[in-house]
This record gives structure tokens, C-alpha cells and sequence, in this order.
């Protein structure tokens, strides 16, 4: 996460920080002064200040892990985390002194320190695998992934439990914390790299602890406590309205129903509304145009194809059939998306390194090298003066790898320990080339670097162990990478307010351990009190599948895709290359507008809904700017952080009545007018909605367009409750009428009855032909040539924007 937000987020969204680094020389520091009353560094983490950060730790942990599993996509918070720790004791002080009982002097150093703990905390909870490549190991990823795709084999699986989970993170998240330790003053003070996010977050702090920044920071928390109890009160409100499947305003259809169906639709969730203020309006409209692309034009089209490119006997949600097109266009965007900015991070970082030497070299001939400002030079002194010793830091790395080469393969039989031993041989310079570029682009690749860990080990361990071999590699390197990039943010942090190394590494190490204990709790609230991994529930954990996907792309190659979806893939891949091409290369007022692949990618699964929220956080910061732009500078990061945190506390006592089996009273659906029934006629059931009853302990049949529920009749069926279950999913009538039942049995289906099923809900039976041989080749063509039309204009653009900028230079 930048600063730990979700890294995939993060390389889309956080370039908007970089502005504040101009705002760096407004919050001046009184240097002689402020270096004579620095507190030791083991002053700097007070008992205080470390309760402040596990509470804050703990809160976003759990607005983390929903966004995670909901969407994937996780906003930075870095910002509100700071805030959050200073209202908590500066409140705390206050109350102390109204008491009249002394306390100790809350100092930016304590500041730095709490907001590096708590977000080192929440940071185990968005980068560690629970939406992902961990929760992709599980028993219902596999079968969503198709039990009968080639190289998806039986038993590659491993299901949630706390205790491998907590382990794993422990001995994978403290390695990184090590790796780059003893060059830290190279990367701080000797290229000195700017970390846009660190340097952002030291502005803030700065800023609070002075008489300006004090009112402003009162302003700020009324703005926050304000729009957190408004958010908190409406999403208790809402709870009431949820009791029963597709109920509640989060099912409002606001454009109509066609629309609804179709994920189109705002849900008044205050978390998507919040994060939209935060996240920039490029990353919302993008995240806009990848719903109106898939969910508006594609996803109907190869719908209405179903019988012709997949069989239309097996459901929507089979790799084999539309997901398989969802899942794997998504994976086109985002891996084509990410080598494009993998590959430009590494070209700025290796010509920077080289400018670097370059200058470095020449300064070494001449005796009229620039002397630095005073301040820099104090704050250089006092970063170099904390030293962490370099033996401690090389100790712990080995202790820890060698701990993760002995218990990884233990956990993890596929992946050997060899493996893992090659992982933490090169892992510091991995960790270099991401920090570096961090540093220069506030972009963070490690999921990136995870990926190509995750093809590279899925293809060497063969098809047998590459699955899970390949998902727990990925997690290896991406946890190492992000990481030690994570901690150079913070130490860039520490260095502009004067805070120790030694105490800023101190407690990222507490933060860390805090976080491997409180995310794998957090993940089994939400993993027992909820439907995690339903593709048609809230919880849709939509990443999960996605990496599930491309470590059986990386043991079988091409062969794991659905038919005609490898071209689609390949016009979506150079479409996320041009489109970035495009903006790196065009003038900014052009630029600016260019979709963002990434973003795009996200909604293709999870559909349009949270991006109309999202927009809807832009429109209203667009509107407050136009009305009174100081204060939106000031006030939106607050609002919206109170709008998260509102909404995202919520679920802590809703997933808790939730394992109480405690429902809400009242289910509030919508249906069409002509199909609205009085309250004494049955019941209206979709198709969708019936066929996820279809377990033993919950099932619902169709017979003769009515709607029944036999589960109390499952044990008594006197051919077994096999039979029952093998006639959910789909209109029953042939087989109950082929058995021949008496009149007795069809009086006793009576008491089962539950209501009627919707007939335009039901899907249309078509005869499947094999499209290698059999298919409407004029339907076919005629899409092809819809997308072909959509993508080549955009890669001849593409191309003319490349020549036109190598012509200038030349």
C-alpha cells in the first residue's frame, strides 16, 4: 500500500500525492529547538501511543478486509490514520489536564510513530493474501475455477484456518522487514529519493504540530466525527431492510431494473462514496468505462452466444462458460497493464541509478558542490546518528529466511524448499529495484514482482504442484517486496520529522506482528459471518479467482481458456500497452482523459455498482471545489475518511449478529409493477435466486413454474436425497414427471410450496454444438469485427503517438 494501501490501487491512484511535497518548506521547523527537546528513541514509542495504534490497527483492519473482499480495490488511508492518531491523544492529553494530572507532551515524533505502527498493522490486512492468492487456495476457488479444467488438479487446495494463516505471515512479513535495512541511508539521504507518499504524510504530521496546524486540525476532526456518526447511523439503518437475498437499499434499482440486473445501479454504500473523494477522478471514470465495456456491451453479447461458444447447459459461473471470459479478460488487462509500468519503473530506475553515478563521479573532480540547507543537514545528521546496526539487520534476515525455507515446504509440500531458498537469495534486490523506483514514482510493483514469481514457480513446479506452488510464491516475493518498500516510505517519513530509524523500524515490527495475529482474525469474522466467495453474493473476494487462474494459465498455457477468449485477451492485453503508451507520450490535456487499465480491469468481474459510487465521491468533491476550494482541500480527505470508517465499523457488530444468526426484520425488494403481487399471493422467485439453494441442508426445486422447498423432505425421499439434489438449478418438471409420482406425493408437495418462479428470469434451453465444427460463423465474425472496430483505431493512435514523439526527438 504505498504506504500500505492495496498496491494495485496504489500504482493508479497515489501519483495525486505528489503535489503536497511542494507544500514541504511551508511547515517550518524551529531545527535548534526541535533537536535539543527530541525525546530518546526509545521514548519515542510510549505504551499510549502503541494502544492508539492496535485500536486504529484494528478498525482498519476490518474496513480493509471488506473492500478486499468485496471489490479488491483499497484506497490510500495513510492520511486518515494519522489523523486518527492524533484526535485519539490529543483527546487523551486533554482529558488527563482537565483532570489536572500531568502527561507527557504529544510530540510529531510520537505521531510518526503511531501512524507507522497502525498502518503497519492494517497493512497485513489488505497485502496479505486474504482476498487473493491465499483465499485462492481454498476448496470453493477450485471448483469455481472448474474441477475438470486441465490443470486444476484435486489437490491443490488448502482451506482457511487461523493457525497456518497467522504463521505464514509471520515468517514471510518479517523478512522483508530486514531486507534493505542496512542501505537505508544510501536510499534516504545519499540519492536522496522523495518517497511521494512518505514525504506527503510528513507534511501532514508536520503540520498538526504547529498553532496553524492545530485549528486546522480541530477543524478537521469535527468534519470527521461528523460524517463517521452520519455514515455509522445510516448503515445501522440500513441493516434493517436486508433480511432475505437481494433485499435492502443496497439493491435499489436507480436507472431501472434492466439496469439493476445488469450491476447498474448506486447501493448508498458510504465506503465506495468516501473512497471515490479519495481515490483521483481518472481512476473513478476509468473504473466506470471498464463497467460500461463489460457489464453494458460484452458480458450481454457473449451471453446471447451461449449454445455456440460455451455450452449452454452448464452455469454462468463455470470457468468454461461466460466467467471464464470475465475472469480471464481481466487477467489480460491487468497483466498487460502491469509489465507496461513493471518495464517503466525499471528503465527510470536503472537511468536514474546511472545519473546518479554519473553525478557522483563528476562531483568527485570539483570543489563546487552546492552545500546543503542547514536543515537538511540537522535532519541528515540525526537519521545517520540512530544507527541500526548492519550485523542485526543481516542476523535477522538469515534467521528469519532460514526459518521460512524449514516451515514454508512443511506448510506447503509443492512448493520445495529449494524454491524458497532461490526466493530469499534474490528477494534484497528485487526488494532495491521496487524501493528505488517507490521512491522516485510512488509506484509500488510488488504484486507485480508476485506475478512473475507466481508464472515462473507454477511452470517449474509442474502440473501436479503448480497451482499452489505458484500462489504461495507469489505471496513469498510480494510480501518481501512490498514490505522493505513499505519501510522506506517510513523512513522517509522519520527523516522529515526528525523521528529515530531505530524507532521507526521498532514499530513497524510491533505494527507487523499486531497485524499477523489481527488480519487472519478478522478474515474469519468475515469468512464465517458471511458468504465470502460467492460470485453472485456481496462478498465476491472477485482476486481470489483471478490468481487461481494464472498459476493454471502458468502450468497449462493457453489451453485453460474458454473458446475464442485467447483473441479477446490478446486485443485487451495491447489495449491496456496503448492506452499507456498513449498517456505517458500525449500532452497532458490529453493524458489526463486516458483510461487506466488497471482500473478498468476490476469492475469486469465484480460489475458496475460500487464505480457509480465511486464517481459520485468525485462529482461531489468536483462541486465542492467549484464552490469553495481552500476548505475542499482541507475538509475532503477528513469527510471522506469519516464516511470509510462510519460504514466499515458497521460490519464489526452486523458480522457479529450475523454468527448469532440474528436476520434483519424486514426484506425490501423491487420487482416490475405488472408483477407485483398482494400480500396474500405467493411469492415471486428468480432463477438466480433458487439456484443457490441447492445443498442439503438448503433446498429448493421448480416444478410446473412453482417454487418448493424440500429440505425438510430430504432425509424421507425414498430414493435419497441425491435425487433431489441432482434436480436443483434447473426447471425440474421433466424429471419429477418422468418418475410418475402418486396423487399422495403430489398432495404432500403442498406444504413445501414457497411461491412461484419469475419465467423471464429463466434461462432459455439450447441444444450446445462443439464450436470447432458447429457454429453461426456470421454471429461470430459480426462480434469479432464489433471488438476489432473498438481496438484498432485505439492501437493505430497508439502507434501515431509513438512515431510522432520519435520524430520530434530526432
Amino acid at each position: 500500500m504505498g504506504n500500505r494501501s492495496n498496491e494495485e490501487e496504489r500504482e493508479i491512484e497515489n501519483h495525486r500525492n505528489q503535489v503536497v511535497r511542494e507544500d514541504i518548506e511551508e511547515v517550518p521547523v524551529a531545527m535548534d529547538d526541535e533537536v535539543s527537546r527530541i525525546p530518546p528513541w526509545a521514548r519515542q514509542i510510549t505504551v499510549r501511543g502503541l494502544i492508539t495504534s492496535f485500536f486504529i490497527g484494528v478498525i482498519y483492519s476490518v474496513i480493509v478486509m471488506k473492500l478486499n473482499l468485496t471489490t479488491g480495490l483499497v484506497p490510500n488511508l495513510n492520511v486518515s490514520a494519522a489523523l486518527l492518531g492524533f484526535v485519539f491523544i490529543r483527546t487523551w492529553t486533554k482529558l488527563l489536564a482537565k483532570a489536572k494530572i500531568v502527561s507527557t507532551p504529544f510530540t510529531r515524533q510520537e505521531n510518526t510513530i503511531i501512524q507507522t505502527c497502525a498502518v503497519a498493522c492494517y497493512s497485513i490486512a489488505v497485502g496479505g493474501g486474504f482476498g487473493s492468492y491465499l483465499l485462492g487456495l481454498n476448496r470453493r476457488t477450485y471448483e469455481q475455477a472448474g474441477s475438470d479444467t486441465e490443470g486444476n488438479t484435486p489437490g491443490s487446495t488448502k482451506e482457511p484456518a487461523i493457525g497456518w494463516m497467522t504463521a505464514f505471515l509471520f515468517v514471510t512479513s518479517f523478512v522483508g522487514l530486514l531486507a534493505l535495512v542496512p542501505i537505508r541511508k544510501i536510499m534516504i539521504i545519499d540519492y536522496k529519493l522523495t518517497y511521494p507518499s512518505g514525504t506527503a504524510t510528513a507534511v501532514l504530521i508536520n503540520g498538526f504540530h504547529t498553532p496553524k496546524g492545530d485549528v486546522m486540525a480541530k477543524k478537521q476532526v469535527h468534519g470527521f466525527v461528523k460524517f463517521f456518526s452520519a455514515s455509522f447511523t445510516w448503515a445501522f439503518f440500513q441493516w434493517f431492510f436486508t433480511g432475505g437475498d437481494n433485499c435492502g437499499f443496497v439493491q435499489f434499482p436507480t436507472f431501472g431494473l434492466q439496469a439493476w440486473r445488469n450491476s447498474f445501479y448506486f447501493d448508498f454504500s458510504m465506503t465506495y462514496v468516501g473512497a471515490g473523494m479519495i481515490c483521483s477522478h481518472l481512476v473513478n471514470l476509468s473504473l466506470l468505462l471498464g463497467a460500461v465495456v463489460s457489464w453494458g456491451i460484452m458480458w450481454p453479447l457473449i451471453k446471447g452466444l451461449k449454445g455456440e461458444w460455451f455450452p449452454s447447459t452448464i452455469p454462468e459461473s463455470s470457468m468454461r462458460s461466460l466467467n471464464g471470459y470475465k475472469v480471464f479478460i481481466s487477467i489480460a488487462l491487468i497483466l498487460g497493464d502491469g509489465l507496461y509500468n513493471f518495464l517503466k519503473v525499471l528503465y527510470f530506475t536503472a537511468t536514474n541509478i546511472h545519473a546518479n553515478m554519473k553525478k557522483k563521479t563528476i562531483n568527485t573532480f570539483t570543489s563546487n558542490q552546492k552545500p546543503l540547507p542547514l536543515d537538511d543537514l540537522r535532519r541528515n545528521e540525526m537519521f545517520a546518528r540512530e544507527n541500526i546496526p548492519i550485523w542485526l539487520a543481516c542476523t535477522g534476515y538469515i534467521f528469519f529466511s532460514v526459518i521460512s525455507i524449514v516451515v514454508i515446504p512443511l506448510m506447503f509440500p509443492p512448493l520445495k524448499w529449494y524454491f524458497v531458498l532461490f526466493a530469499y537469495i534474490f528477494a534484497p534486490s528485487l526488494g532495491f529495484c521496487n524501493a528505488y523506483g517507490a521512491g522516485l514514482t510512488d509506484m509500488n510493483m510488488a504484486y507485480n514482482y508476485g506475478k512473475v514469481a507466481l508464472f515462473v514457480l507454477a511452470a517449474l513446479a509442474g502440473k501436479s504442484d503448480g497451482v499452489v506452488a505458484g500462489l504461495v510464491g507469489c505471496g513469498l516475493i510480494k510480501s518481501i517486496v512490498s514490505i522493505s518498500s513499505d519501510l522506506m516510505h517510513d523512513l522517509k517519513t522519520g527523516h522529515l520529522t526528525l523521528t529515530s530509524p531505530r524507532s521507526m523500524l521498532v514499530s513497524q515490527a510491533i505494527g507487523t506482528a499486531i497485524g499477523c495475529v489481527v488480519a487472519p482474525l478478522t478474515f474469519f469474522l468475515f469468512y464465517k459471518a458471511f458468504d465470502v466467495g460467492n460470485p453472485n453474493g456481496e462478498y465476491k473476494a472477485p482476486y481470489a479467482i483471478i490468481y487461481r487462474n494464472m498459476a493454471i494459465l502458468g502450468v497449462e498455457g493457453f489451453s485453460a481458456l474458454p473458446h475464442y477468449c485467447l483473441e479477446l485477451c490478446y486485443g485487451f492485453f495491447a489495449f491496456a500497452i496503448v492506452a499507456n503508451l498513449v498517456r505517458d507520450l500525449a500532452p497532458q490535456k490529453v493524458g489526463r482523459w486516458i483510461p487506466l487499465p488497471m482500473a478498468m480491469a476490476v469492475p469486469f468481474l465484480v460489475g458496475g455498482y460500487f464505480a457509480i459510487d465511486m464517481c459520485m465521491g468525485s462529482l461531489i468533491v468536483f462541486a465542492w471545489h467549484i464552490l469553495n476550494k481552500n476548505e475542499a482541500g482541507l475538509m475532503v480527505p477528513a469527510i471522506a475518511s469519516g464516511l470509510i470508517c462510519g460504514d466499515g465499523l458497521w460490519i464489526l457488530p452486523s458480522s457479529i449478529l450475523a454468527l448469532l444468526k440474528v436476520r434483519p426484520p424486514i426484506c425490501m425488494s423491487f420487482f416490475p409493477s405488472k408483477k407485483i403481487k398482494m400480500a396474500s399471493d405467493p411469492k415471486l422467485h428468480t432463477f438466480d435466486e433458487v439456484v443457490k439453494h441447492s445443498k442439503t441442508k438448503d433446498c429448493w426445486l421448480i416444478l410446473s413454474g412453482k417454487v418448493y422447498d424440500v429440505t425438510p423432505f430430504m432425509e424421507d425421499h425414498p430414493g435419497g436425497d441425491e435425487v433431489l439434489l441432482s434436480a436443483t438449478g434447473k426447471d425440474a418438471t421433466n424429471d419429477f414427471e418422468d418418475v410418475g409420482h402418486s396423487d399422495a406425493a403430489r398432495e404432500m408437495m403442498e406444504k413445501y410450496y414457497i411461491g412461484d418462479i419469475d419465467p423471464s428470469t429463466v434461462p432459455l434451453k439450447r441444444t450446445y454444438t462443439p464450436p470447432q465444427s458447429q457454429y453461426n460463423p456470421d454471429k461470430t465474425s459480426e462480434f469479432v469485427i464489433k471488438i476489432l472496430q473498438f481496438l484498432v483505431p485505439l492501437l493505430i493512435l497508439g502507434l501515431a503517438f509513438v512515431v510522432r514523439n520519435y520524430t520530434k526527438k530526432e
